[in-house]
C-alpha cells in the first residue's frame, strides 16, 4: 500500500508511531516502529499478520523469547566501520551482546517452530554466529581486551607488569631512602605514563632526577628519578607495543564482522521485530487493540475505533466503507469530530496494512487498499500564491490522476473555500467521478446539496457527528445513515451572538435551505428516538431471555430432583422386595413335608404379585430414563439441506467432522454442532462462485475468542457471560476464553460461570498448542 507525503503528514502518522514506539524495550524496537512501512501487497500483509499471530500464540501458551535490555543498534557503527576499518572495544561489545541474544532467540525459535510454524521466520533470519562469538569472547565486560586475546599481547602485558613492579621497587627506595626529606609527600605517582615523585621546590636542583610537571599549587614539582628513566622508557615502549597489538586485534574483529555484515544486519532486524511484537502484545492485552481480519475486496469495517493520539478522551465510533457503499459523506457542525473521524479511519487502515493491531474492537476488518490519498486542512500556500480553494483543487486533481478502484481518498470540507453553490456542484461532480472509478471515499461537508446527494445516490451513504441540542455541544459519536445539521446559528447564539442578529440570519436563509436543515433536524430526532427505543427493547429482550432461562433452569432442576426421588424410591422398594424374597427362600429351606409344599404354593402366589410390582416399577424407571436422555440427532450427511436452530439461516452441509458440521449458507461457510441443525426440504441458498467469495468470515462482530487477561473479576465475568451467549447464538461449536495464568482467580470464576450456563456442554483447559492453563476451551450443546 502506498501513501503520499501529504496524506502521511495530515494523518499525523509519524506522531502515532512515535507514541507506539514508547512501549518498546530497546532502541531496536523503537527504530523498527518509527521506520515501519505498509506491506506492498496482500500476500506480504498476510505473512506479517501470521507472524504476529504466531508470536502471540507462543507467548500465550507459556512460551517466552529471551531478551537482554542492554542490546543496542549495531548497523550504524558497522556502516561507519566500512570507511574507518576499525571498531573499538566498547563498540565491539555491543555486537557481542546482540549476537549472543540473537543466537538464544534462534534456538528458541527452532524449538517452537514445530508447533508454531510461522516462527521459523526468526530462525531463518538469524544465522549461525558461534565462531564470531568465540572470537569476541576475548573482550572483557568493559570492552577491553583480555590478556589471552593473543599470545603476543599476553607476553607484552606480562613484561609490562614485571617492569612496573621493578620500577615501583626502585621508586619505593626514594620514598624511604636518604632523599625522602626532599619529597613533598612520600607517594610514587604516574605522570604521562611515567613514574615520578613530588619534590619540594627548594630541592629541585639537589634531587637526582628530571622535572616532568608542576603541582597544582606550584609549591612543588614532579621529578622522574634518574634511576627510573630506564624502566620508564621500557614501560613506554611496551605500552606502545600493547596499543599496536590491541589495534591489530580490534581490526581483525572488525573485519570479521564486516565480512558478515548482511547476516549481522538481518539478526538486528529480527531482534527489532521481536521487540516490536512485544510492544504490540502489550497494546492487545492492556489497551484492547485488535488484529483486524483481512478480506479480499477494497473495504474496511471498524468497530469502536478510536484515535490513539486522543488517549482516554477518544470517543469510539463504528464506521465502514466499501461493503454496501463506496463513499461515506460525514456532515455536522464545526469542531464536531468530522475530520477526526476521517483521520481515525485512515490511520486504522494504515496501521492494519503495516501488519499491526488497530485501536478497534473485535470483528473489525480491512481489505485490499492499494493507496491512501488525503485532502485535509485549509492552509494557504503563500510561496505558491495559492488560496485555500486552490490548495484543495491542487490536491484533488492529484488524487484524480492517481486513484483507482482500490484506493482510499479522504476529502475534508468538500466544496469549501469558494461560492457555496459552485463549490457544492463541484463537490458532487468530484464524488460522481470517484464513484465511477469505484474508489473508496470518505468526505466531510457543510453543503446541503452534497448532503442531499449523499442521501439519495446509490453507492453513497450519509453520516453525521452527533450534536446535543440541549447543551449545544458535540458528542463526537458517528451516526451512519442520516445527514447532520450544521447548527451554525444555534452555536453562534451560544457564543453570545445577539438574538436579533440570529433571528435576522434565519430570515435571510433561503426557505429551501431552511426546510432542509429543519428536515435533517427532525430526522435526527426520530433516529435518536428509534435508537433509544431499540436499546430499550434490546435490554428488555435480554431481561426476558434471562428470566426465561432462569425459569427453564428452575423447571429442569425441579424435574431432575423429582425424577431422582422417584428413582431412589423405586430402587429402595426393589431392594426391599429382593430382601423379602431372599428371606422367604431361606425360610422354605427350613420347612419339612406338607408345610414345605404349602409354603411353595403361597410363595408362588406372592411372587406373581411381586413380579407385577417389579414390572410396573421398571416401566416407571424406563420412562424417567427416556425423558432424561436427550433425543438422538437426526441423520445428516454431506449434501443435506439444513436449517440452523433458532435461526432463519438455511444452507447445505459440505463437511462433517465428529459432532460438528461445516454449512455453506450463501457466501458464508460456518462451523456448527450437528445438534443445532435440523433437516429441511427447502433448497439452500444458491452458492456464489469462487471468484465472488472474498473470504470466509466468522459471524459478524462475534470473534472465536475473548481476551480478559489482566481484568478485574467484576469487569471480566459479565463480559465473558455476554460473549458466550453471543457466540452460542452465532453458531460456534466451541470458543476460547483467554484469562491468563496468574493466580488462577479468573480461571476459577470462568469455570464456575461455565458450570451454571445451560447451553455449555463442557469446558476444559487448553492444551499446549491452545494456550495451556491460560485458556479455557468452551463447547456448546
Amino acid at each position: 500500500m502506498k501513501i503520499n507525503e501529504e496524506a502521511r503528514q495530515s494523518l499525523e502518522i509519524d506522531d502515532v508511531l512515535e507514541l507506539l514506539a514508547a512501549g518498546a524495550r530497546s532502541e531496536l524496537g523503537r527504530a523498527a516502529l518509527v521506520r515501519i512501512e505498509p506491506a506492498a501487497d496482500m500476500k506480504s500483509l498476510i505473512s506479517r499478520q501470521n507472524l504476529l499471530a504466531a508470536y502471540l500464540s507462543f507467548t500465550e501458551s507459556g512460551g517466552n523469547f529471551p531478551w537482554n535490555d542492554a542490546v543496542q543498534i549495531v548497523s550504524a557503527p558497522l556502516d561507519e566501520a566500512r570507511h574507518t576499518g576499525l571498531l573499538l572495544g566498547e563498540e565491539l561489545l555491543k555486537f557481542r551482546v546482540l549476537l549472543t541474544l540473537a543466537m538464544a532467540v534462534r534456538e528458541c525459535a527452532q524449538a517452537a517452530k514445530e508447533k508454531f510454524p510461522a516462527l521459523v521466520w526468526f530462525y531463518s533470519r538469524i544465522r549461525e554466529f558461534s565462531d564470531e562469538l568465540k572470537q569476541l569472547s576475548v573482550l572483557n565486560s568493559d570492552g577491553s581486551l583480555a590478556d589471552g586475546a593473543s599470545p603476543k599481547l599476553r607476553e607484552i602485558r606480562a613484561e609490562l607488569d614485571q617492569k612496573r613492579r621493578e620500577a615501583r621497587a626502585v621508586g619505593n627506595g626514594f620514598l624511604n631512602g636518604p632523599s625522602s626529606g626532599m619529597l613533598q609527600e612520600r607517594v610514587l605517582s604516574m605522570r604521562s605514563g611515567r613514574f615520578a615523585v613530588l619534590v619540594k621546590q627548594a630541592f629541585i636542583n639537589r634531587f637526582p632526577g628530571i622535572v616532568t610537571d608542576k603541582s597544582a599549587s606550584g609549591n612543588s614539582v614532579y621529578m622522574e628519578p634518574h634511576a627510573l628513566v630506564v624502566f620508564n622508557n621500557r614501560i613506554a615502549a611496551l605500552l606502545e607495543q600493547q596499543r599496536q597489538e590491541e589495534h591489530r586485534i580490534f581490526g581483525e574483529l572488525t573485519k570479521m564482522l564486516l565480512d558478515r555484515r548482511n547476516a549481522v544486519n538481518e539478526a538486528e532486524t529480527a531482534l527489532a521485530q521481536l521487540d516490536l511484537f512485544y510492544c504490540m502484545d502489550d497494546l492487545i492485552h492492556f489497551k484492547r487493540w485488535r488484529i483486524p481480519e483481512l478480506v479480499k475486496r477494497s473495504e474496511f469495517c471498524f468497530y469502536d475505533v478510536r484515535h490513539p493520539l486522543l488517549g482516554d478522551r477518544a470517543v469510539p465510533i463504528d464506521v465502514s466503507c466499501g461493503r454496501d457503499f463506496r463513499a461515506l459523506v460525514v456532515t455536522g457542525p464545526n469542531t464536531g469530530g468530522k475530520t477526526v473521524a476521517l483521520k481515525t479511519c485512515a490511520l486504522a487502515v494504515y496501521l492494519a496494512w503495516c501488519g499491526l493491531p488497530v485501536p478497534a474492537g473485535d470483528g473489525s476488518c480491512v481489505g485490499n487498499i492499494s493507496a491512501i490519498y488525503a485532502d485535509i486542512g485549509d492552509e494557504q500556500s503563500i510561496e505558491q500564491s495559492l488560496s485555500t480553494f486552490s490548495s484543495h483543487l491542487k490536491r484533488i486533481v492529484s488524487m484524480l490522476e492517481n486513484t483507482d478502484a482500490d484506493s482510499l481518498a479522504l476529502l475534508d470540507e468538500l466544496g469549501a473555500g469558494t461560492d457555496p453553490q459552485e463549490g457544492a456542484a463541484l463537490g458532487i461532480a468530484v464524488l460522481e467521478e470517484f464513484l465511477r472509478r469505484k474508489t473508496l471515499v470518505l468526505a466531510t461537508t457543510h453543503h446541503n446539496p452534497i448532503k442531499r446527494f449523499a442521501t439519495t445516490t446509490p453507492g453513497v451513504e450519509a453520516a453525521c457527528v452527533d450534536f446535543d441540542m440541549k447543551t449545544l455541544s458535540p458528542t463526537y459519536h458517528l451516526l451512519v445513515g442520516i445527514p447532520g445539521q450544521s447548527n451554525a446559528l444555534a452555536i453562534a447564539q451560544r457564543y453570545g451572538m445577539p438574538p436579533d442578529i440570529v433571528k435576522r440570519a434565519e430570515e435571510c436563509l433561503n426557505s429551501d435551505e431552511l426546510n432542509v436543515e429543519r428536515l435533517i433536524g427532525q430526522l435526527q430526532e426520530k433516529r435518536l428516538a428509534v435508537e433509544k427505543l431499540s436499546r430499550e427493547l434490546a435490554q428488555e429482550k435480554q431481561r426476558l431471555d434471562a428470566e426465561r432461562k432462569k425459569l427453564q433452569q428452575s423447571r429442569s432442576e425441579t424435574e431432575r430432583k423429582r425424577d431422582e426421588m422417584i428413582l431412589k424410591a423405586e430402587r429402595e422398594s426393589q431392594k426391599v422386595l429382593d430382601d423379602a424374597e431372599a428371606k422367604a427362600r431361606s425360610l422354605l429351606k427350613s420347612l419339612q413335608g406338607a408345610a414345605r409344599s404349602a409354603g411353595h404354593r403361597e410363595m408362588a402366589r406372592q411372587k406373581m404379585q411381586i413380579d407385577k410390582t417389579r414390572g410396573t416399577s421398571a416401566v416407571r424407571q424406563n420412562a424417567i430414563e427416556v425423558r432424561r436422555t436427550p433425543p438422538a440427532s437426526p441423520r445428516l450427511a454431506v449434501g443435506s439441506p439444513v436449517k440452523l436452530s433458532d435461526s432463519s439461516v438455511k444452507g447445505e452441509i459440505v463437511a462433517i467432522d465428529g459432532k460438528n458440521a461445516e454449512v455453506q449458507a450463501g457466501a458464508m461457510r460456518i462451523t456448527v454442532p450437528l445438534a443445532k441443525l435440523t433437516p429441511t426440504a427447502a433448497p439452500p441458498q444458491a452458492r456464489q462462485s469462487a471468484d465472488e467469495i472474498a473470504i470466509v468470515r466468522r459471524p459478524e462482530g462475534v470473534p472465536s475468542s475473548i481476551m480478559v487477561r489482566g481484568m478485574l473479576a467484576d469487569e471480566a465475568i459479565p463480559l465473558v457471560e455476554r460473549y458466550l451467549d453471543q457466540a452460542m447464538r452465532a453458531g460456534y461449536g466451541e470458543v476460547a476464553v483467554i484469562h491468563g495464568r496468574g493466580e488462577g482467580i479468573l480461571r476459577k470464576l470462568v469455570h464456575q460461570l461455565c458450570a451454571r450456563l445451560p447451553y455449555v456442554s463442557e469446558y476444559r483447559l487448553g492444551d499446549h498448542s491452545e494456550g495451556g492453563w491460560g485458556v479455557t476451551i468452551v463447547k456448546f450443546r
